[in-house]
Order: C-alpha cells, then sequence, then structure tokens
C-alpha cells in the first residue's frame, strides 16, 4: 500500500469514527535469520546505544555524533544523551520530536547548561544530512563538536579536509560537507572532528554536496513521508506516533550478536554494559512492532527467544555478560509469536522459535508445577543473578515488589513459593494453546496433542482456583490450602486461557473488574486492588498502573462476550498514555492510578517499552491489529 493510500483510508477512518486495518506494506521475503540481520542492518541510523545523538551508518559503523563543549564552569562535556528519566536525572533535556523507523527522519530538541537548539536528520540509502538549530536568540556560546569516526572496531578511515572530510568505507569513499564556519579551536579528541559555536546554525551532508535550501528541502521530503504513516491510522495517529517513536528511538545495534533489538530503554542497557533484555518485555515490543514492521519484530521475538537458558527457559534477563540462570519471567512467548505470524504468515518465523518456546513450556511442568498447581520459583545456579531466594521467584512473576506475595513462603527443597498462582496458570493454558496452533501449523501433530494434554490438565486443576463465594479465580497457599487475600489483575488471567465459562466470565467483571473499590476507576487497572492494604503504599507493583497487565487483561476480555468492559480498558488505557505523552513527550514504566500521573522519582524509567501497549490496546480495539473475537466456547 503506497502512501497516498494510506493516508486517504486514514482520513475516512477519522472522518466517519470507524475502525480501519492498515495492511503492513509489502516488503522483502526473508527466509532466514541471515537475510534478516542482512536486511535490517543498513543505512542510517540512531544505532549507538550511550547517545541519540548519535547517528550511524550500517554496515560500516560510521558515526556522526555531536556534543557540546562549555568553555568555563563545569559540568565540561555532553557526550553520552539520553532521553529525561525520573529515576535517575540527566544534565541534558532531550525531547523527541519524530524517528522514522528506518532513520529516514529524526527530529529531537535538546537543553543543556542554557543552550537550547533543535536537531534534524534525514537520509536515504548513504546519504545523510543533519540541520542544527539554536532555539533561542539568547542561548548560550557553548563549543559544538560534529565527531566522525567508526564504532564496534570496524574499519575505515577519515581524511580532514577544508570544508568537511573524506570517509573511507570499503571499497570505496565518500565525502562530508558542511555549511557554516568553524571555530577551528584544537582539541584533544581521539576522533576527527568539526569544532563550531553552539549559538549558530549548522547543516551537515554526507555523499552529497547539498545547499542550505537542498538540504531543508530533504528534510521537509522525509519528514513529509514520516508525518503521513502517523496520519494513515486517523483518530489514533498520536497513539500510533507514541507507539513509533518509543521504539524507534529505544532500537539499537547489538554489535556482539549482530543484531537489530529493541530494550526496555537505552538508559537500562548502559547500565547493564551495552544491552539488556527482559524476557515478557522484549516479546510485548516485538508485538508492538508487527503493528507495521515486520523484520522489527521478527528480529527481538527471535533475539528474546534465542536468548533460552542451558536449563531450558527464557530467562528474566539477558545482557552482554550474564543471564539470570536461576528463574524465568512470564511465559507470554508463544501467545506473541502466534500474533505476529498470524499477521504475516510466514512459515520460516514460526520454525524459528518453536523448539525452544516447546521446551520453555514442557520446562514450566517439569520445573514449577506445584502439586499440580504452577507457582513461581528460583532455582540454585551458580550464575543465578542472586537467584534461589523468594525474592528471585517474585523476579520470575515480573511483579517484583507485588503484595500478592507478602504472605508466600519460599520452599528451599521445591525452589518455590507455597503459592498456587491463578495467573500463571492462566498464562501456562493458552501458552499451550497457541504452541499447540504453531505445531500443526508445522505439521507436528504429535507435539500439538501433547501440548492440549498438558493444557486440559492444568485448565481442570486451575478450576481449583475458583472461589464461588467471590466469584473469581484466587491464588491459593499450597502449603494450607486457603485462598490468598489479595487480588490483582492476574486474577483476570485465567480469561486468556479461556478457562471460565462466560456466566463465571461475567461475575468476574461485575463484581470485581468494574467494581470502584477494586479495580475500576477514572486510571486503570491498578495492579492491586485498590481495597488492599498494599495499594496505599503506591510503589512499583503496589498499586501502580502497568501496561502488560491492562494488555493481558485486555487479551483475556476478547475472549469473550464482554464488550462494556473491553471498551472501557481500551478507551481508558489510551487516555492514560496520552496524558503525558501529550503533555511532557514521556511514556512511563508505570502510572499512578490515582492521579494518572507517569512515574515517579524511585521507581519508574519514563521512555520504556511497554508503556506503549497502553496505545497498542487501542490499534487493537479500532481494529488496526485485527486478532480473532473468539467469544465464549
Amino acid at each position: 500500500m503506497n502512501r497516498s493510500a494510506c493516508y486517504l483510508i486514514g482520513w475516512l477512518c477519522l472522518l466517519i469514527g470507524s475502525s480501519c486495518e492498515i495492511t503492513p506494506s509489502p516488503s522483502l521475503q526473508i527466509q532466514s535469520e541471515e537475510q534478516l540481520h542482512q536486511h535490517l542492518l543498513q543505512g542510517w541510523n540512531t544505532w549507538n546505544n550511550p547517545s541519540v545523538l548519535s547517528h550511524v551508518l550500517m554496515p560500516y559503523g560510521l558515526n556522526v555524533q555531536l556534543l557540546l563543549r562549555k568553555t568555563r564552569r563545569g559540568p565540561y562535556w555532553l557526550e553520552d544523551a539520553y532521553f529525561s528519566n525520573k529515576r535517575r536525572a540527566f544534565p541534558e533535556k532531550l525531547t523527541p520530536n519524530g524517528h522514522a523507523y528506518d532513520g529516514s527522519y529524526t527530529s529531537l530538541n535538546m537543553e543543556w547548561e542554557g543552550q537550547a537548539a533543535t536537531v534534524q536528520t534525514a537520509s536515504e540509502g548513504e546519504e545523510f544530512v543533519l540541520y542544527y538549530a539554536p532555539l533561542d536568540s539568547l542561548s548560550a556560546r557553548h563549543i559544538l563538536l560534529i565527531e566522525v569516526g567508526f564504532l564496534w572496531n570496524k574499519e575505515g578511515g577519515i581524511e580532514k579536509i577544508a570544508d568537511g572530510a573524506t570517509i573511507r568505507l570499503a571499497g570505496k569513499n565518500i565525502q562530508l560537507y558542511h555549511t557554516g564556519e568553524e571555530s577551528g579551536l584544537k582539541l584533544p579528541r581521539k576522533t576527527s572532528y568539526l569544532s563550531f559555536w553552539s549559538d549558530e546554525e549548522v547543516m551537515i551532508s554526507v555523499g552529497k554536496n547539498r545547499s542550505k535550501e537542498e538540504i531543508l528541502n530533504f528534510i521537509a521530503e522525509k519528514k513529509e513521508a514520516y508525518d503521513s504513516q502517523s496520519t494513515s491510522y486517523g483518530q489514533l495517529s498520536e497513539a500510533y506516533e507514541a507507539i513509533q517513536i518509543l521504539h524507534a528511538w529505544n532500537t539499537i545495534y547489538d554489535a556482539n550478536n549482530d543484531r537489530l533489538i529493541t530494550p526496555v530503554s537505552r538508559v537500562w542497557n548502559e547500565a547493564w554494559g551495552g544491552y539488556i533484555l527482559f524476557d515478557w518485555d522484549t516479546y510485548f515490543t516485538a508485538l508492538m512492532l508487527s503493528l507495521d514492521q515486520k523484520e522489527m519484530a521478527y528480529s527481538n521475538a527471535i533475539a528474546i527467544t534465542h536468548a533460552i537458558s542451558d536449563s531450558g527457559f527464557v530467562p528474566n534477563v539477558e545482557t552482554y555478560y550474564l543471564k539470570s540462570e536461576d528463574r524465568s519471567q512470564p511465559p507470554v512467548g508463544a501467545m506473541v509469536c502466534k500474533l505476529i505470524y498470524d499477521r504475516y504468515q510466514e512459515e520460516w518465523f514460526l520454525e524459528a522459535v518453536y523448539d525452544k518456546l516447546l521446551g520453555w513450556n514442557r520446562w514450566w511442568d517439569k520445573h514449577r508445577n506445584n502439586q499440580g498447581f504452577l507457582s513461581w520459583g528460583s532455582d540454585p545456579h551458580p550464575r543465578g543473578l542472586d537467584g534461589h531466594s523468594k525474592q528471585g521467584a517474585k523476579w520470575e512473576s515480573g511483579l517484583d515488589n507485588s503484595p500478592l506475595f507478602d504472605e508466600a513462603e519460599f520452599n528451599e527443597e521445591t525452589h518455590m513459593l507455597e503459592l498456587a498462582s491463578a495467573g500463571l496458570m492462566g498464562l501456562y493454558v493458552a501458552d499451550c494453546q497457541y504452541l499447540s496452533e504453531m505445531a500443526s501449523i508445522l505439521g507436528k501433530e504429535t507435539e500439538a496433542e501433547e501440548l492440549l494434554e498438558r493444557k486440559e490438565r492444568y485448565a481442570e486443576k486451575l478450576e481449583e482456583l475458583w472461589d464461588e463465594e467471590s466469584g473469581i479465580y484466587r491464588d491459593k497457599y499450597v502449603n494450607t490450602g486457603e485462598f490468598s487475600a489479595h487480588l490483582a489483575p492476574t486474577n483476570f488471567y485465567p480469561l486468556i486461557g479461556k478457562v471460565p465459562t462466560q456466566v463465571q466470565a461475567e461475575r468476574m467483571i461485575a463484581e470485581h473488574f468494574m467494581n470502584p473499590e477494586e479495580f475500576y476507576g477514572e486510571w486503570m487497572l491498578p495492579s492491586i486492588a485498590r481495597n488492599d492494604p498494599g495499594y496505599l503504599d503506591n510503589s512499583y507493583w503496589r498499586g501502580r498502573v502497568w501496561a502488560p497487565m491492562n494488555f493481558l487483561v485486555y487479551m483475556g476480555l476478547r475472549n469473550y462476550q464482554l464488550p462494556e468492559a473491553q471498551g472501557v480498558l481500551a478507551e481508558r488505557s489510551l487516555a492514560l498514555i496520552m496524558k503525558s505523552w501529550r503533555a511532557e513527550r514521556s511514556v512511563y514504566e508505570n502510572y499512578n492510578s490515582s492521579t494518572g500521573e507517569g512515574g515517579d522519582v524511585r521507581n519508574s524509567s519514563s521512555f520504556y517499552s511497554w508503556g506503549g501497549l497502553l496505545a497498542f490496546i487501542a490499534m487493537m480495539e479500532n481494529g488496526y491489529f485485527p486478532t480473532e473475537d473468539k467469544g465464549s466456547e
């Protein structure tokens, strides 16, 4: 579908207020991971994690990066540059304005030590332009450096010339040009640079010597194409842009594994030595990318699936240097990969992930079976990453400090909490179903039957967690046989596995979801019921709103005839992300369920990947990412 057609469809959707699916644009037919990486790792983009002011040409690793240097009174240098984060204060304030997934257009505003400027870039193939413009005539006068060099030990050379540089790539040379008068300052930098004064306009062009007018026209052309993509989503154009900007800026090059990945945030990457992939975070990112970025979705889903541990589970975390060998995280991989497959119908992708997902499914049955139920746990391991403890088991749940686990004991012999988890079992039943469908597609009927047998066994056991008196599935202490008093969105997860009847589902919604003393409200869903003592903490998983919880509950609602609840959750999830997006261009790790404010100083990143799920729910609800609404069986 060309951009004009997309724009027309989006305009019609806006005009008539209906839901429309945007068909993904046709792309290269890829049949292997090697082809995938070769296709993705091309062209200019913000590949370099430590700075969003760094633009790199792949596969060469040629880096063009902006830096600022004060002339007096520190801090003296702005080298690494990140978007604002309430958890950690940065001296720079960067505001993302736009970012095409393919790097063809980027825009941000920057403020640092009295200097305010806008930076826009555009690219096509190996051609690249950058436009730096001060925003305030009274801006401070710092030194603006544009460094040119090669990253990740890639080969190349640079020869400085009067009006720019000659850059030697593999088998050819390209030229870098600039407008603006260089300062002529000699600075002790380890790579080639151009220096200017920061209160003056500067333009860079690579590959073609463009005039100021040509550079501005090139940027305008790429911005128009960029804008048309979000406009095609009609009333949800802002929602789409939030998802796109978030993930495009968070996408980086993983040099050690020669791949494209989209981790949770650049700040988290740097804190863990280069990159960090979390289990369910990365699967959810892949799902959001699959809205219209098939290859990026594949790359991320394959990356986290192939992080599987020696013990056979997808780990809580994978970094350059270690994995959480003691624990996994919520089993959402099969669901996400099957949804991505349903959108694009490419069996090679299923083949790339299926065997490892099957091994992970078997691992839960073998290692987290607790008297027929499933419980979160943490195994002893020499590289356990602070594991084999109650906290390790809570980390496996993904709900690090949830009140759900306050009274639960950790069994040192079974390596599990003495708590049967209705949420884990609901996810696992769904995992079995999605995997069995994948097995059938791949012609693995014996394994499909194996998976359906496990699904039915755990679905039947899950019914023992139904509390008829309160009308919902509850966690149960396996050492006492008593139901837990705590309720969280996880108690709705049996809907994902289609375990409840329609009548049971209606009770769960009427008595709990729509109950303002528990989950209903202007800002929802709180991560623990509002009437739970733990809710008063309003800290991390103790009462705040988390996008993955909203998404998983929404997926469960779609399995039943529950249109009011489904619509309410989609509408209020969208309102929540738009509140901070419109005000400050931030997407938070979590949100205050009383005020709707994003994040807090202690426990929330402000440019965090899975926050985009709040907008993605609305995309699904309005038909832009159609899945089968199965209704009640």
